[in-house]
């Protein structure tokens, strides 16, 4: 071998050798990450027991929400208080310049579903309950937008990593506002999760949503002396309520149309001059949704004309189907691959059995729990998320982990249990693990946002202009009283 060819091998080796200890050290820093996050595992836990406590409904999760903006204060974060007009929405921001990354962070319980940490049904005595996870989604979010701003720093890396506090996503659209003030037009990439009763990161779907409320007014008399001098508003709703449910054989079969009458009346011997219904009308694709609410409208003003009442609708809530980015899915799913799912101990175990003897089944298959899921590129939606807004304006990915017994469904009593104890503390710094590697990823690698950018704007559209479903209406922070 001559020496210019010695030399050239020598350069090779040595250029191979470097290579090998740089991506050790990445690696090792990487490691460090997901170490740190370990050891605050418990003070993290903390906060999201405390908020699954206060467990408050959309647009009043003031406590929640300045619990969040405390503990990322804290950590180095600006807060900007207040955003798109909701006293409970904030952005917390550590850096400058790009790229800029974005996780979102919900904190909103759900009315009705008051449940212990126990597992059986026991009523815990409170207005709500976080039986979507909530209390874990906004603390996981949190960690991960933490530990990107200490990787950051210790690397010297530039750039902006910011954690958006979004609430009432249970009916209440916030970041629908978010959205329409402009307030992602500069993220490059979004990130989000959801507890979940398994680990999964493949492509996601949602439906696109429509919710109002239907108020309907009559002429009040005394129900058996004077009947005839009466306009039920009652009468109204379920005249309304009928022409809907025969409506149903002739609408497309993916789509969904759910109400429940929020005020029928006081007394039976009272024709009640005020009455209200909530709906929600979802399909996967918006402009379908928008149809058949439009038929809605129609049957609640024919039922208005054939009881001899007035109506007047509010729209609550109007959100977009979900938009996917399999470039950023795939990279997500890797990452939480990486992590991996959680092992239960004796007493969860123990738990978990009495979760799944309750849902029907012998024992909790806890495999869910331990393993992630194979990834697939397509999915059916069943639910809507406010996140399909997000989708349309900034590239965006999510995915679930098990912070949930496996079987659980969401929005039950079990959910809630399992959400205020250690199952739900494991799954969710999972979450909180593969947030921030995935964050830490878009960092390193420009390629993958200039990617994910490019596949957003082909799925989206070149003459695409964003139009909140919801209209130009103010938030409707009233919409759980």
């Amino acid at each position: 071998m001559n020496i210019a060819a010695t030399l050239k091998k020598s350069i090779a080796v040595s250029a191979l050798a470097t290579m090998v200890v740089f991506t050790s050290s990445a690696q090792n820093k990487l490691d460090g990450v997901l170490k740190n996050l370990d050891a605050q595992s418990e003070s993290y836990g903390e906060i999201a027991q405390t908020i699954w406590k206060l467990a408050e409904m959309g647009y009043q999760e003031e406590k929640s929400a300045a619990l969040l903006q405390k503990t990322l204060s804290d950590a180095g974060f600006t807060i900007k208080k207040g955003v798109a007009g909701i006293p409970t929405a904030f952005i917390a921001e550590y850096g400058s310049g790009s790229p800029v990354i974005g996780i979102m962070g919900e904190y909103d319980a759900l009315p009705g579903l008051s449940q212990e940490a126990v597992p059986e049904k026991r009523t815990a005595g409170k207005a709500a309950g976080h039986a979507c996870g909530h209390h874990l989604f906004g603390t996981a979010s949190t960690a991960a937008a933490i530990a990107a701003k200490e990787w950051m720093t210790s690397n010297n890396i530039k750039g902006t990593i910011r954690f958006y506090g979004t609430p009432a996503e249970e009916g209440g659209g916030a970041k629908v506002y978010m959205s329409r003030e402009g307030l992602f037009d500069d993220v490059d990439v979004a990130l989000h999760w959801h507890p979940s009763s398994q680990n999964a990161a493949s492509a996601a779907a949602a439906l696109s949503n429509i919710s109002a409320k239907f108020r309907f007014y009559g002429v009040s008399a005394h129900a058996a002396g004077a009947p005839e001098r009466g306009r039920s508003s009652l009468d109204g709703i379920e005249a309304m309520n009928n022409m809907i449910n025969l409506m149903r054989e002739h609408i497309p079969q993916e789509t969904r149309i759910h109400y429940v009458i929020t005020d029928g009346g006081k007394a039976p011997n009272v024709v009640p001059d005020f009455a209200e219904v909530y709906y929600y009308a979802r399909h996967n694709r918006r402009d379908v949704v928008k149809s058949i609410f439009e038929r809605i409208v129609k049957a609640a003003e024919g039922a208005a004309l054939g009881t001899g009442t007035t109506m007047d609708y509010e729209i609550v809530n109007g959100v977009y189907e979900l938009l996917p980015n399999l470039t950023l899915q795939k990279v997500v799913h890797d990452n939480l691959t990486q992590v991996g799912g959680i092992e239960y101990t004796a007493e969860e175990k123990s738990f978990a059995d009495k979760i799944a003897i309750s849902l029907g089944q012998e024992s909790a298959d806890l495999e869910k729990a331990k393993n992630v899921q194979p990834y697939k590129e397509t999915a059916r939606a069943y639910g809507s998320t406010d996140v399909g807004d997000v989708s349309f304006v900034v590239p965006t990915v999510g995915f679930g982990t098990a912070t949930w017994v496996p079987g659980t469904s969401a929005h039950s009593w079990q959910a809630v249990a399992a959400g205020g104890t250690s199952i739900g503390n494991k799954g969710m710094m999972i979450a909180a693990k593969t947030l921030a590697l995935t964050a830490i990823n878009l960092f390193q690698d420009p390629d993958l946002v200039k990617k994910a950018k490019a596949e957003f704007l082909e799925r989206r559209g070149a003459d695409f202009k964003y139009i909140p479903l919801l209209g130009d209406r103010k938030p409707a922070l009233d919409y759980r009283n």
